[in-house]
C-alpha cells in the first residue's frame, strides 16, 4: 500500500516510521520511507533546524512541491514501490495563522491508496514541541491543531477516494502500535479490530487490569488493533483533578512517557490550570475518536471483567460503543468474564458471546479470522 502519514508538529513521526518500515524489513517486506520535512530541510540548507515553518508561505509551499516531486519520481514505477509511506502533514498552525501543506495535483500523482493520521498524548506532543521547536503553544493549542490535522486529512482521503482507507492511529510507545502500522501497509487485507474494555474506573484494580492487557495483546497479536488506551489523556485529567483538590499547582508526567527516560530523571511538571482548561476537549476528543476508532475497524471485540462484589465491569463508555458497532454494521463480539449473565442489551446486540478470551480466539481461527503466527515469515 502506498500510504500519506499525516499528523501535527510534536508527534514525532520519523523516527517512529523508521522504526515500522525497519521492522518490517525484517520480517521480509521492505518499505519505502520518504520524510517531507527532512527534504525541504536539504533543499533549504540555509535555514537553521527548527525554523523551516518561519519561511514566508510561498517559500515553504516551493519546498514542499520540490520534495513531493522528487517522492512521485523516486516511486515510480509503482509496481516496483508498492509499499510507500510519505512523512508530511496536513495542516500546519503557526505564526501564519492556519493553512494547508499539500496540493491535490501532486497527492493524486503519488497515487496513494492509504491515510493515516497519527496522533499521541497531548502531554507529549506539547513537550516535544517546546523542546524542539521555538514555538509558544498552549495545551489547548494542541488539542486544536490535532483536530484539524485529523479532519483535514479525511478530507483530503475522501477527496482522492479513499473515504474507507482513512485509518487515525495512536502512536503510543509499545510494539503493538507498530505492528499496527506495519501491517496497515504490508496487510491490509487483515481483520481491523475495534478493543472495548473498561479503563478508567479499574485503573486501581490491578488483577483486573493484568487480565484487560492480556485480552489486548492476544487482539495486538492476531488482528490490526485499533487500541483506544494507547491514547491515555483521561487519566492525565484526572491527576489534575487530584492536584487541584490537594493545592497542587503542577501535575507531574513521569520522563518514560515522553520516550527519554534516564534513572534518576525528574517527572515533567505541567501546570494543573491549563489541563484543567482543556478537560472538555480531553472528553470531547475520547468520545470522537473511539467512535471513529469503531467505524474504521470490521468487528469490535469487548472483554467485560467480573469487578469485586461480582459486578459486570460494564462502563457506560464500553455500552455506548458495543451499540454505536451494533447500529453501525459491525460485527460485535462480547467476552463476558462475569457469573451474572449479561443484559438483553448485550445478547441481543453481539454477534456471538464468549466465556474466555480463548474461546473467542478459538472461534475466530475457525472462521480463518486470525492471522497466522509467521505471518511476516517467521
Amino acid at each position: 500500500m502506498r500510504a500519506i502519514v499525516t499528523g501535527q508538529i510534536g508527534v514525532d513521526k520519523k523516527p517512529y516510521l523508521d522504526a515500522a518500515a525497519e521492522l518490517s524489513g525484517e520480517r521480509g517486506e521492505s518499505i519505502d520511507v520518504f520524510h517531507v520535512g527532512n527534504m525541504m530541510y536539504e533543499e533549504a540548507r540555509d535555514v537553521r533546524p527548527g525554523r523551516i515553518l518561519d519561511l514566508p508561505i510561498s517559500r515553504l509551499n516551493s519546498l514542499r512541491r520540490a520534495a513531493f516531486k522528487d517522492i512521485i519520481a523516486a516511486t515510480r514505477p509503482i509496481e516496483e514501490h508498492r509499499n510507500v509511506m510519505v512523512n508530511t502533514h496536513a495542516t500546519f498552525r503557526w505564526h501564519h495563522g492556519l493553512f494547508s501543506a499539500f496540493d491535490f495535483d501532486q497527492i493524486r500523482a503519488l497515487a496513494p491508496d492509504l491515510f493515516i493520521c497519527l496522533v499521541d498524548n497531548v502531554e507529549v506532543v506539547h513537550q516535544r514541541l517546546h523542546k524542539e521547536h521555538i514555538v509558544d503553544a498552549t495545551l489547548k493549542d494542541c488539542m486544536v491543531w490535532r483536530e484539524e490535522e485529523i479532519l483535514a486529512t479525511e478530507l483530503m482521503a475522501e477527496a482522492m477516494g479513499c473515504r474507507n482507507n482513512f485509518y487515525i492511529l495512536s502512536r503510543g510507545r509499545h510494539q503493538p502500535t507498530l505492528e499496527t502500522c506495519v501491517r496497515l501497509v504490508t496487510r491490509p487485507d487483515m481483520r481491523k479490530v475495534y478493543p472495548s474494555f473498561p479503563m478508567s474506573h479499574v485503573v486501581d484494580m490491578p488483577d483486573v487490569l493484568a487480565e484487560i492487557d492480556g485480552f489486548r495483546a492476544q487482539i495486538a497479536e492476531h488482528f490490526i488493533a485499533f487500541d483506544p488506551g494507547d491514547v491515555d489523556e483521561k487519566l492525565l485529567l484526572e491527576n489534575a483533578l487530584a492536584a487541584a483538590r490537594n493545592g497542587q499547582d503542577f501535575v507531574e508526567v513521569p520522563q518514560h512517557m515522553f520516550g527519554t527516560a534516564h534513572d534518576g530523571d525528574e517527572p515533567v511538571r505541567i501546570p494543573t490550570r491549563e489541563v484543567l482548561d482543556i478537560a472538555g476537549d480531553i472528553d470531547g476528543q475520547i468520545y470522537m475518536r473511539d467512535f471513529k476508532l469503531v467505524d474504521q475497524s470490521d468487528m469490535i471485540v469487548s472483554y467485560i471483567p467480573e469487578l469485586p462484589g461480582g459486578i459486570p465491569g460494564l462502563s457506560s463508555g464500553v455500552e455506548r460503543e458495543l451499540h454505536h458497532a451494533f447500529e453501525h454494521t459491525k460485527e460485535v463480539y462480547v467476552v463476558w468474564k462475569p457469573k451474572k449473565s449479561p443484559s438483553p442489551f448485550i445478547t441481543e446486540t453481539a454477534t456471538k458471546i464468549f466465556d474466555s478470551v480463548d474461546d473467542a480466539m478459538t472461534y475466530f481461527g475457525e472462521k480463518g479470522m486470525l492471522a497466522a503466527r509467521n505471518l511476516f515469515g517467521h
